[in-house]
């Protein structure tokens, strides 16, 4: 073959150029002293005296080519055998016969999977890149494959073009390599922000999933809790703080931690998110949150909870009926000038709630309802544990280790108690009617409760002295209506008195000669935990309660 009949179509210059560049009579400087401006530099004319330029047809092709720094060959034919190779490319693989087919002489560009795209140079004439590939020497080169003609015997071939690329590759790999580690760290810092361990409570069984969204560091604020207020009452939340990064990290942790605090108080759920906005906008007036605070109470079978902009809970009851707890909804927290209010959905045993997240039901390329819609569809199929429920909702969603929005999902369950189990949750109740005369009562009721639900000696006793304790306390402080209260689960044994009266009692100290004050200093030292809540519609609640030894708990009434 006759390489000097070849001539290479180098992309970026056509044959115009080509003569443009080769007339340099041609070539022209713009007079912008017209327009008011100041040349930059003085550019002299050409005269008859300058050396004249070659011009790019006149340069042999061959010597410039085994003098360019990149590895450069010609292959010809459908089977692309060798026309030649420069002296870089001889110096990266080695000699190359001329002549030989591309599959059997350059096995570098079979390893690099660069022959299929030769044959695609070939039947679309364009010319084909590819990026960043890795040689059998260690280095990575940058290939760039264009199609040559020979005019005169109508032959076709390829012109690759290798630019060294390693120490680009090499800083590529670093920089990824940093941004893996900056996001594992990140990410390492959002799930320690969540608790490692989640409450669970007598009568729920809770699981819960965090899937941190995208690939890259910025990691989102989406969070939940699980707090158990006493009483068999318990809370949980899940919010969402706008933005991703440390930031957000960073606030979704002072609002958890607060919601804790304020949990302690035993305060409504629309009086923990009024409380969480001005502390959202004292944080951070430019960054909002959406959250839903929820409390679930044994003895009511209701869910009560606020919602601060959040997404609706969804309740699947016992028939597999899935009911969405749209209202009432405020603004985010962070916003201000809003008083939230609660709102309350049935929780009956055998039903599943789900509390979300954004990233859960939101796409770019459907509408937020039609979302929520089919995660009411997986929700009505979903059974089995809380943790198995949230893994098929997480699935049936989509959510892969690639999506673009962290997800938060709480699943609670409020299983069915029947047979031997349903033994071990219990509940007895008495209206406390008239005066004085119902204390009385209200340790014999005690008394006869207790001993049907076979507690030893010492705990029955425990449990008759803290019912007529509190009694007392609601007799003396309280007005009607009053109402004692005994509840029993696998777990502990729970005494609650009820009435009219909003004032909450407080531990004191009472002097030797006070005749009053020493009931609740009582219970405090008898019980393993108390405390007092106000209740919706007036009124406040007392309660105390004793874990049972384990033996008490496993044997129930049997």
């Amino acid at each position: 073959m006759n390489f000097t009949r070849w001539s290479a179509r180098l992309p970026g210059i056509n044959g115009t150029q080509r003569r443009t560049a080769a007339r340099p009579d041609l070539a022209t400087v713009p007079d912008r002293r017209a327009d008011g401006t100041v040349p930059t530099a003085r550019v002299e004319q050409l005269t008859d005296e300058t050396v004249p330029v070659p011009a790019v047809d006149e340069l042999p092709a061959r010597e410039v080519l085994d003098r360019v720094p990149a590895l450069v060959a010609l292959v010809h034919g459908p089977d692309h055998r060798i026309a030649y190779v420069n002296d870089a490319y001889a110096a990266a693989f080695g000699v190359r016969p001329l002549g030989g087919p591309a599959h059997e002489a350059l096995p570098e560009l079979r390893e690099l999977g660069l022959l299929p795209l030769l044959d695609q140079v070939l039947r679309s004439g364009r010319p084909r890149t590819l990026k960043s590939r890795k040689a059998p020497d260690g280095r990575s080169y940058t290939f760039t494959c264009t199609p040559v003609a020979e005019p005169k015997d109508d032959g076709r071939g390829v012109l690759v073009f290798a630019t060294d690329v390693t120490d680009h590759a090499d800083a590529a790999e670093r920089l990824r390599a940093s941004e893996r580690r900056q996001r594992e760290t990140a990410v390492t810092l959002q799930r320690s922000l969540l608790p490692q361990v989640l409450e669970q409570p007598d009568d729920l069984r809770i699981a819960a999933t965090y899937q941190p969204g995208g690939t890259e560091a910025a990691v989102g604020g989406d969070w939940y809790d699980v707090i158990t207020l006493g009483g068999g009452r318990t809370a949980l939340v899940i919010g969402d703080v706008m933005g991703r990064g440390v930031r957000a990290a960073a606030v979704m942790g002072q609002l958890r931690t607060a919601v804790r605090a304020y949990a302690r108080m035993d305060l409504p759920p629309h009086e923990v998110l009024q409380l969480l906005d001005g502390l959202a906008a004292d944080i951070d007036a430019n960054q909002i949150a959406t959250c839903v605070y929820a409390v679930h109470d044994p003895n009511e079978g209701r869910l009560v909870y606020a919602s601060a902009g959040h997404l609706p809970i969804l309740v699947r009851d016992e028939n597999g009926t899935v009911l969405r707890a749209d209202e009432p909804t405020g603004p985010p927290l962070g916003t201000g000038g809003w008083v939230h209010a609660s709102g309350s959905v049935p929780l009956s045993p055998g039903s599943t709630a789900v509390l979300y997240t954004d990233g859960l039901v939101e796409r770019r390329d459907e509408d937020l309802d039609e979302g929520i819609a089919a995660l009411e569809r997986a929700l009505a199929g979903a059974t089995g544990s809380p943790q198995v429920v949230c893994d098929r909702l997480v699935r049936s969603a989509g959510v892969q280790a690639d999506h673009d929005d962290d997800v938060a999902v709480l699943v609670l369950q409020h299983p069915a108690r029947i047979g031997p189990d349903g033994e071990l949750f219990r509940n007895a109740a008495l209206e406390l009617l008239g005066g004085v005369e119902a204390a009385p009562r209200a340790r014999a009721f005690a008394s006869g409760v207790l001993a049907s639900w076979r507690f030893p000696p010492d705990l029955h006793d425990l449990g008759v002295l803290a019912a007529s304790e509190l009694v007392a306390n609601s007799l003396q402080h309280g007005t009607p209506p009053m109402r004692l209260r005994l509840r029993r689960t696998d777990r502990r044994l729970i005494v609650e008195v009820t009435d009219g009266d909003d004032h909450l009692p407080r531990r004191r100290r009472a002097d030797p000669g006070d005749e009053s004050g020493r009931g609740i200093a009582i219970i405090a030292t008898i019980a393993t935990n108390w405390g007092s809540r106000r209740t919706p519609g007036g009124g406040k609640a007392v309660w105390c309660e004793f874990t049972l030894p384990g033996e008490v708990g496993r044997r129930g009434l049997r």
